[in-house]
């Protein structure tokens, strides 16, 4: 069970974790597939995923040479997507916290381990562009230093989230600190609770739109 790991199995978990998802945006680049077999690693790389297809959505979404309705569909297509990344993240908090003894008087972290993870997972993302920068023939010298210094920021950023993961998911294990799932709540993708939405539209009040 989760909550009987030790300190040196959950830091073999993380570098698990973080290989795995440096491994699969490499792959996801070729158009293939990571394997895996876990059910936790599965949901990570899941939300991993969204992450992925946001990030580009959100630089297609910045060109200017395409036609102001394929840049508004693509905003729309962030928005979704992004739904569906914060809903992973309360999926992989669940996973987690399903197999944690229950410690209620312990010291409440606010910051969930799933929302960590979704951290090192746009580190990850970050890293590999950065990288493909830096593989770059077509630019100058300023520009290769620049992202080299970024490459060293980035990594020491994911080397002290790590850290703190590490420290805060051992201390959930021995039960000194508390976690618990922190629903999102996203309202403005919702038609019945974004005014925007119902104040213009057809929108009922339950958010549901009829078929």
């Amino acid at each position: 069970m989760l909550y009987d790991m030790t300190q040196h199995k959950v830091s073999q978990i993380l570098e698990v974790f973080t290989a795995t998802q440096d491994e699969a945006v490499f792959l996801w680049h070729q158009e293939l597939k990571p394997e895996f077999s876990n059910t936790l690693l599965a949901a990570i790389l899941e939300q991993h995923r969204a992450n992925y297809d946001l990030w580009h959505m959100e630089d297609f979404a910045r060109r200017t040479d395409v036609p102001a309705e394929e840049i508004a569909a693509t905003k729309r297509r962030i928005d979704r997507t992004n739904q569906i990344r914060n809903d992973l993240i309360e999926k992989i908090d669940n996973a987690i916290l399903s197999a944690f003894a229950p410690h209620d008087a312990a010291p409440l972290h606010s910051e969930t381990l799933g929302m960590m993870i979704d951290r090192l997972s746009i580190l990850s993302l970050k890293l590999y562009h950065t990288e493909e920068e830096l593989a770059r023939t077509d630019v100058d010298n300023a520009h290769w230093a620049r992202n080299g210094e970024r490459r060293r920021i980035l990594l020491e950023q994911r080397a002290d989230l790590k850290e703190c993961l590490l420290r805060i998911w051992s201390l959930a294990c021995a039960g000194e600190v508390r976690i618990k799932l922190y629903r999102q709540l996203k309202m403005y993708n919702d038609p019945g609770l974004n005014p925007e939405l119902y104040r213009n539209s057809a929108a009922p009040a339950n958010g549901v739109f009829p078929k």
